[in-house]
């Protein structure tokens, strides 16, 4: 039911909004036709919305002008690096006038709001270490709401992700990572339920690094079966085995591409069904005038409401699955197992 809802509300928006620009600056907002512009909204932007106002972010570029050398600047923020005379705006993107960017290392809102949940991640375990230094939660009972909070999620990784999914043998030495990338995937999702905010895992470049943590993690971790089965598939006759290998590495890929994906299409298309519904709103100001706009604001308000106490339970959600699947192909990688057929069988069917 909430997914035809979903796909109804997409439906009818994309239809009815033009949204030209994933990169938008705020001049260019300020100047589309359109009442509400959906994916500018949950784009990357070259500032930081504050219930204050914008906070424009700096812009860094290793760059190579028409001469063919390369230089790093950096700029307080867009107009200025456009004032510097070197680069210009495009279409809302800033580019060299003559030459071209190497590398963009400029600060942007979805990356503020990564380092502000590692941020939270830390200032959260730092608290409960030294309240556990200190005796409680080990000698007596948890005390205050955040030491239980993390005690609840801290056990939860443990005893529900890790120890099912990683031997016994080793599940300890991942709990600390796979506990990290639940938290800091959480605080993503959750700042990102704040009105002003950006929601960091709905960029696919955060989502991928994250991916690419467990995928470094998962192949490090791999044992000599599980590079057994990749370069030398059990239980296949000699030819078969050279065929497998290019199917065996395919799948290594697919897996942190599949990571990837599944958060960022989840948390993308959630933040994009907000903003739809809201925008409703002005559309219907736009199109039928104000009656219609205070009409349909009822349904929209209380939709909203119920879709925003929704949405803090998926960002708990996608945080968990995520960290379970990363459990699970670590788990799979860390593995040691005999290598009789029926049992390798067994396991692959399941």
């Amino acid at each position: 039911m909430i997914q035809t809802l979903r796909r109804l509300f997409l439906t009818l928006l994309f239809l009815s909004v033009s949204t030209p620009n994933l990169f938008a600056s705020a001049e260019d907002e300020a100047a589309k036709e359109s009442p509400i512009d959906i994916m500018g909204t949950v784009a990357d932007h070259d500032y930081l919305k504050t219930p204050f106002g914008k906070i424009y972010l700096p812009r860094i570029f290793y760059w190579e002008n028409e001469a063919g050398e390369a230089s790093l600047d950096a700029f307080s923020n867009s107009k200025a690096a456009i004032a510097s005379g070197s680069f210009e705006d495009v279409d809302g993107i800033v580019t060299p006038v003559a030459g071209s960017i190497i590398v963009d290392f400029s600060i942007t809102s979805h990356l503020i709001y990564f380092w502000l949940s590692l941020g939270a991640v830390f200032i959260f375990t730092m608290f409960a270490r030294g309240r556990y230094l200190k005796g409680v939660g080990r000698e007596s009972e948890p005390k205050g709401a955040v030491q239980n909070l993390f005690e609840i999620f801290f056990v939860f990784i443990r005893d529900e992700v890790a120890k099912p999914n990683i031997d016994d043998r080793k599940h300890a030495k991942y709990v600390p990572y796979l506990f990290t990338v639940f938290m800091v995937i959480a605080f993503m999702n959750i700042f990102g339920l704040l009105p002003w905010a950006a929601t960091a895992t709905a960029d696919i470049t955060v989502t991928a690094v994250l991916a690419v943590c467990t995928f470094v993690i998962t192949q490090f971790s791999g044992t000599k079966d599980h590079w057994g089965h990749v370069f030398w598939f059990p239980g296949v006759p000699l030819g078969v085995k050279f065929l497998m290998i290019p199917v065996e590495l395919i799948g290594l890929i697919t897996k942190p591409f599949a990571l990837a994906i599944r958060l960022f299409a989840n948390m993308m298309s959630g933040k994009i069904m907000i903003i739809a519904i809201l925008g409703l709103i002005f559309i219907f100001n736009d199109m039928y005038g104000t009656v219609a706009a205070y009409g349909v604001s009822i349904f929209s308000v209380v939709l909203t409401a119920v879709l925003y106490i929704l949405k803090l339970f998926v960002s708990l959600l996608q945080a968990y699955i995520f960290t379970l699947l990363s459990a699970v192909f670590i788990g799979m990688a860390a593995e040691s197992h005999e290598h009789d057929e029926e049992h390798y069988h067994a396991e692959h069917t399941a």
